[in-house]
């Protein structure tokens, strides 16, 4: 600054700033006020299709200030191993990951919690039950994607609320006793979440992504990947043999800090079959074909050579919530008699059946998804004890 020179008036580069938005303009280049870019000389060329960079608190903040009590981190913990323990035979309990497709509204994602928990400690000898607590969802164009990028369901989309919010229902989850599962959609949100889930899912959308890899090689629980939206198996299975090697990129660290980050290789990959637009693949030839594929590339030693995980709902059953039910009962039927090569079900279940359009919460019926249709709660306990009943007789038998 020359001696002449006046200090800029911080209030009147803010008012000009909301007054640019106001006015439907960009402030990033609609004002005069000075931005890094013109001190280091690239002269507005950058960033001119972002309307805002809104800073977020840092994944070390959020974690000081909602962190895990003790008890939650021993559900995590001692759950994650439980279920390395399905996914590789040595525990004989079927996994069940059920829950609603999204988490739209927090009072009734508890509710079902509770209900779930109590159900939980009813079918434990039997049922491995994981809750699905799913935060973003993926889009094949547009759409509501989550609490956390959308917790208003309005069009706000206020990341910053919507990530507290996620990592609040994650505490009460845990709180009722129940392990959590979710998917994981952005690279960076992990780093606020992943320390309460137990399991995590690459979606079919991103199963071939090397980011999604990458972010699976360093997770520090079992990861499923789902075949392709076009039924390709051998998609998850390369995700699965790609998570479990080393990698090295980009990321951010607990302090917000970018990174280069190297891990070790996750080898509690395994695959999911969730069907595909050319129709099911939950049959028992495509379970078989899928173990094929799986162990020609995978090491015995890997989750993913010793079965995969049903998805019941998406191409499985035409996103239909009454097919979903046929869909598990076929399985239960199945595992009854003795069929291997199953090692967990995933389930679409809320407390109403069905779901309805998205929109602010008030306007919503009570625990009703706002995406996929889900299973009833009155159905999907009488689901969950068929299941049961079917591990029962393949013990017995």
């Amino acid at each position: 600054m020359q001696p002449n020179d006046k200090p800029r008036d911080i209030a009147e580069d803010l008012r000009v700033i909301k007054q640019a938005m106001d006015e439907g303009k960009n402030p990033l280049v609609a004002t005069d006020v000075p931005r890094w870019e013109d001190m280091v000389g690239v002269n507005r060329i950058i960033n001119r299709r972002v309307i805002e960079l809104e800073p977020l608190p840092t994944p070390a903040q959020v974690l000081t200030d909602m962190p895990l009590d003790e008890h939650a981190q021993q559900i995590v913990s001692y759950s994650r191993d439980e279920i390395r323990a399905c996914l590789t035979g040595m525990d004989d309990r079927l996994l069940v990951i059920v829950g609603p497709c999204s988490v739209h509204d927090p009072a009734a994602a508890l509710d079902y919690a509770r209900r779930l928990a109590k159900l939980k400690d009813e079918l434990d000898e039997h049922l491995l039950i994981v809750m699905r607590v799913y935060f973003e969802k993926p889009r094949t164009t547009v759409g509501w994607k989550g609490l956390i990028n959308d917790p208003d369901i309005d069009g706000s989309h206020n990341i910053r609320k919507g990530l507290l919010l996620a990592r609040r229902i994650l505490l009460d989850v845990l709180g009722c006793g129940l392990a959590a599962a979710t998917e994981f959609l952005e690279p960076t949100s992990p780093q606020f979440i992943a320390d309460a889930v137990s399991w995590g899912a690459i979606g079919a959308r991103n199963t071939e992504s090397q980011i999604h890899r990458q972010l699976a090689s360093g997770l520090s629980m079992p990861v499923g990947f789902k075949n392709a939206t076009d039924g390709s198996v051998k998609a998850a299975v390369n995700g699965c043999y790609s998570a479990a090697q080393r990698h090295a990129f980009f990321g951010i660290d607990h302090k917000g800090r970018a990174c280069s980050i190297q891990t070790l290789g996750n080898p509690d990959c395994h695959v999911v079959l969730r069907g595909s637009i050319h129709g099911p693949n939950y049959d028992a030839a495509s379970v078989a074909a899928a173990m094929d594929d799986i162990r020609a590339m995978m090491p015995a030693d890997c989750a993913a050579s010793h079965g995969v995980i049903v998805d019941c709902s998406h191409g499985n059953s035409g996103k239909d919530e009454h097919r979903q039910a046929e869909v598990v009962r076929d399985i239960a039927g199945r595992i009854a008699a003795g069929e291997r090569g199953i090692t967990g079900i995933m389930m679409e279940s809320f407390l109403e059946g069905g779901n309805q359009p998205a929109a602010p919460l008030k306007e919503l019926v009570y625990g009703k998804s706002i995406t996929d249709k889900c299973i009833s709660w009155p159905d999907t306990a009488s689901l969950l004890r068929e299941l049961a009943e079917a591990v029962a007789t393949r013990r017995w038998s």
